[in-house]
């Protein structure tokens, strides 16, 4: 399960400490996770700690997001193509947005289109593994019968995009 991020800007760390001591001393014994994050967030000067969730801003950029960028670069040679099969799968979907980016949009590709476009910008050598796996991740889709695939279209997340643009780099 992923933590929600929520920042906390103090202005008087000082009035701050005072507020939030005085709120542990009322308390007959320690307080619990909860009530400790209500007691910050009162000493804080919000109304609680619901109020100071929707205040906060929503994190930019998670050091998770900052290390699946690096695995995924990883799994690139400086020329852009794609040397070996990431083993997290997170870091899979990342890598395969490069390649969702290759696929032309709004029409109908064959089978061999979309395995030409694979090998061109990967020389680990499973071309099938990926082309299943743009399916699995949502990427592409394909008709029953498997004589069309179709490309996905959706707004890249903003470290997809950072990867189809330092990869488009390296390409040339």
């Amino acid at each position: 399960m992923t933590r929600d991020v929520t920042s906390l800007y103090i202005e008087d760390l000082s009035q701050f400490t005072k507020s939030l001591r005085s709120g542990l001393i009322r308390q007959d014994e320690i307080p619990g996770h909860l009530a400790l994050l209500g007691l910050i967030a009162k000493s804080a000067g919000h109304k609680n700690y619901q109020t100071l969730k929707t205040l906060a801003p929503a994190p930019t950029a998670t050091p998770k997001s900052t290390g699946q960028m690096k695995k995924a670069l990883r799994s690139f040679d400086d020329q852009g193509v794609m040397i070996r099969w990431p083993k997290q799968m997170q870091v899979q979907g990342l890598c395969l947005w490069i390649f969702w980016a290759d696929l032309p949009s709004g029409r109908a590709i064959r089978e061999s289109e979309v395995n030409e476009i694979l090998k061109a910008h990967s020389s680990f050598g499973d071309h099938v593994l990926m082309r299943r796996s743009l399916i699995d991740h949502r990427l592409a889709r394909r008709e029953i019968d498997g004589r069309a695939y179709y490309r996905i279209e959706q707004k890249p997340p903003t470290d997809a995009l950072e990867l189809i643009r330092e990869i488009r780099a390296r390409r040339g």
